[in-house]
């Protein structure tokens, strides 16, 4: 008997979560049933993925930057990747305002549900904490993020997943090191690293054994934890405005991966399919990042040498999904609050979302804090801040799911077109489960 590919058991699992979950919010001790011994399974799920992202990262970044044997290539790689991630992101932000100022979410939402919203939500601790969170990036200076990424401790860095930058420029700096001493005295250290990254991906197999029962107690513990349904209900509309931007998004990217590389984008969809169903059960694009690397290179061809530097950057500075949603929110803030927009503030959205997602953390709800720094930006009242994120909380954690996934497969993407542009687009290793040769695409010179 054919045993069922892995993410078609992470769609069952996810959908006999989300049933599982409605069952138990009929009942007084659904809840705490569900929170007490469903939730942890997980929890634990999503910490062993993050165990392993640091030590990815680090094996496979040096690994392939002292494979490339030539600096100049690394220097190629690393351009191309900024250039792509910024294009895709303006792209992202761009559709979601254009949406948003079509379908005027905001506009017509009775002042009745706007009070409500506002009684429940304004006081909750999330939202004053991103608010709090939101200042102190505020303070910082403009090149401070730049300074954040050069740690002064690699190992206290490599202890938090939120210093991910700080990793990957030590691990990059380590690695052109490694190729600059010469292959003779590198290779020690090349070989530990070799090592390390296979180890560090059969630890991604064996946790994805688990995957589909994960995601069941992942997307339970989502539905009992959801908020009053009634006012869910009243911002469908701007839900639906976020989910078809997002959609679109997909579609460019699509669109993108069959013209630019001749790869069927339903087959790329299919085989990175485990990692945007991850996505959307963890919201987490760091936590996703093993699985991401591992269906990349195994299923999609890119060459590790690639996808060792571009999907641990773009988890970190490529956030189209949420900048989508910023450009969406923030529109629809204005417009229920009755604050005017001009095109120069629209355009002011643009580019503060776009400077916002560079270095914003790859965890659920990061999303919110840059959306402050976006309505700041545009002069939105500061006393009304805490009112126009209650607008929105009620759905925001449904949309991050669906944001996620769209950030995991634009890192995907970017990673296969920088592949192309370098002849680092391959045949996959594996193939329906069978292992096959990887053979390396060169362009024609």
């Amino acid at each position: 008997m054919k045993k069922l590919e892995l993410h078609w058991q992470i769609l069952i699992g996810m959908i006999a979560g989300i049933l599982f979950g409605f069952g138990m919010t009929q009942v007084a001790w659904g809840q705490e049933f569900v929170l007490d011994w469903i939730q942890p399974i997980g929890n634990i799920f999503v910490k062993l993925l993050k165990l392993i992202a640091i030590p990815l990262i680090l094996a496979s970044l040096v690994k392939g930057v002292s494979d490339l044997k030539d600096i100049s290539k690394f220097k190629s790689i690393g351009l191309r990747t900024v250039i792509i991630y910024t294009i895709t992101t303006l792209v992202a932000i761009s559709i979601g305002l254009l949406i948003v100022n079509i379908a005027q979410p905001g506009k017509g939402i009775p002042q009745e549900t706007i009070d409500k919203l506002i009684e429940a939500y304004s006081g909750d601790s999330g939202v004053t904490s991103k608010l709090a969170e939101a200042s102190m990036q505020k303070e910082r200076g403009p090149l401070h993020f730049l300074e954040d990424i050069v740690p002064d401790n690699a190992i206290f860095a490599m202890s938090d997943n939120g210093l991910m930058l700080q990793v990957i420029f030590f691990t990059i700096f380590l690695g052109i090191s490694i190729l600059l001493i010469g292959e003779e005295k590198g290779k020690p250290l090349k070989n530990f690293f070799d090592s390390l990254n296979e180890a560090v991906l059969k630890m991604v197999d064996l946790i994805m054994v688990t995957a589909p029962l994960a995601v069941f107690a992942l997307l339970a513990s989502v539905v009992v934890s959801s908020s009053d349904p009634d006012l869910l209900l009243a911002l469908l509309k701007y839900a639906g405005v976020v989910f078809l931007g997002l959609s679109l998004m997909i579609v460019f990217y699509c669109i993108g991966i069959s013209v630019f590389t001749n790869y069927n984008p339903f087959t790329f969809l299919k085989r990175l399919s485990p990692a945007q169903l991850l996505a959307f059960s963890t919201s987490s694009s760091a936590a996703t990042l093993p699985v991401t690397m591992e269906r990349v290179e195994e299923h999609i061809g890119v060459d590790a040498e690639v996808s060792s530097f571009v999907l641990p950057v773009g988890a970190t500075v490529n956030m189209d999904g949420t900048s989508l949603y910023q450009g969406v929110a923030a529109v629809f803030i204005s417009q229920a609050l009755g604050f005017d927009l001009t095109f120069a503030d629209q355009l002011t959205i643009v580019f503060t979302a776009l400077l916002a997602s560079i270095g914003s953390a790859a965890v659920p709800g990061a999303g919110m804090v840059m959306l402050v720094i976006v309505l700041e930006a545009i002069g939105f009242p500061s006393d009304k801040l805490a009112i126009g994120l209650a607008l929105i909380f009620a759905v925001d954690r449904p949309l991050d799911m669906c944001r996620t996934v769209v950030n995991v497969t634009g890192d995907a993407t970017v990673s296969m077109l920088v592949a192309k542009s370098v002849g680092k687009l391959g045949k996959p290793k594996i193939i329906n489960n069978a292992h096959v040769i990887k053979v390396s695409i060169e362009d024609d010179k």
